[in-house]
């Protein structure tokens, strides 16, 4: 909407634009006078549900006002992120995010929504590794050795996953790409199916998250080589980076975070961004997190804005290059 509809047709005067701006200004100043909405786009138990309410519960003490989530599942995380786009910005209605914020528009024609122009980022908050696992016969112990072993082998290697576009399909994916190497995807209707060929070897390698396949690495049977995020990961701390290990620059892993509609003012965004981070940088918050199988990660606005700008850039191109859609 631009300036001549808001103000009824006729070009607003700069009289009216200061009216304006005073009222934009004396609403941040006084928010947040009630309740707010934290959408969560998945049905409840979700790792992106655990951070909303694990979150909301000490935001509402921060804010002073009751944080009520509000579960929204549907359309692989669509319904609940069109809700959240098409509210007032004003600062009322939050999205909890995670991968299919960005990815889930780059897949369909056209695009729902743009996770770059139609939100306003307030934090990353989170982000879980998938790790890179193969089967204990197979003979390579590191992610050079897997790179060495599959260029020998064009097209003989299957790779397990979950649901075509999830995370751990578009790690394996990235993979092949920058690694150069050709391995066949075996889909599953989800990773406990997937897992269960793995183990039984009727595959060779997965990317899994680390919650459904740590037990089974710690049980010794099967091998983690590397996790996906270009950190380190606390859950795993003893396993390296596939970007240290063979493949610079390589990184995935489910991020997940918090949004406002575009046009929320910028300090709202910034009040939030405050107490949301004293939130997560707490000690008890951070093993909360952990024992739910992510890493607590805090960031300004502008990194996150930075992030969403680079995921889809890097997801944009890849689905490109590997023709996936899901139209």
């Amino acid at each position: 909407m631009n300036s001549m509809q808001r103000f009824g047709g006729a070009a607003a005067t700069p009289g009216i634009l200061l009216c304006a701006t005073v009222v934009m200004g004396a609403s941040a100043q006084t928010y947040p006078d009630r309740p707010v909405r934290l959408i969560v786009p998945t049905a409840p138990g979700a790792s992106v549900d655990f951070i909303a309410r694990l979150t909301g519960h000490h935001l509402t003490k921060a804010l002073g006002q009751q944080v009520v989530v509000d579960n929204r599942a549907g359309a692989n995380q669509l319904i609940g992120t069109q809700i959240v786009a098409r509210s007032a910005p004003d600062g009322y209605t939050i999205l909890t995010t995670s991968t299919p914020f960005v990815t889930q528009p780059l897949l369909m024609t056209p695009p729902p929504y743009s996770p770059v122009k139609d939100f306003v980022p307030i934090t990353l908050a989170a982000e879980s590794p998938n790790i890179l696992t193969v089967t204990q016969s197979l003979p390579v112990k590191s992610v050079s050795d897997l790179i060495s072993y599959a260029r020998a082998r064009p097209g003989q290697l299957n790779y397990a996953t979950g649901s075509a576009g999830a995370s751990p399909h578009l790690a394996a994916e990235l993979f092949k790409v920058m690694a150069k190497v050709d391995m066949v995807r075996i889909g599953y209707k989800g990773a406990g199916p997937a897992i269960i060929d793995l183990i039984a070897e009727r595959c060779q390698l997965m990317f899994a998250t680390a919650v459904s396949v740590l037990p089974h690495i710690r049980s010794g049977k099967l091998r983690a080589l590397a996790v996906t995020t270009i950190r380190p990961s606390s859950l795993v701390p003893d396993l390296p980076t596939i970007a240290a290990s063979g493949l610079p620059r390589y990184e995935s892993s489910v991020s997940l975070g918090f949004v406002l509609p575009a046009g929320t003012a910028s300090a709202i965004a910034a009040r939030l961004n405050k107490e949301i981070v004293k939130i997560i940088q707490d000690a008890d918050v951070k093993r909360a997190m952990l024992a739910e199988g992510v890493d607590a990660v805090a960031s300004t606005p502008a990194e996150f804005a930075a992030f969403i700008k680079a995921e889809t850039e890097t997801w944009g191109a890849l689905f490109k290059q590997i023709n996936l859609r899901v139209d």
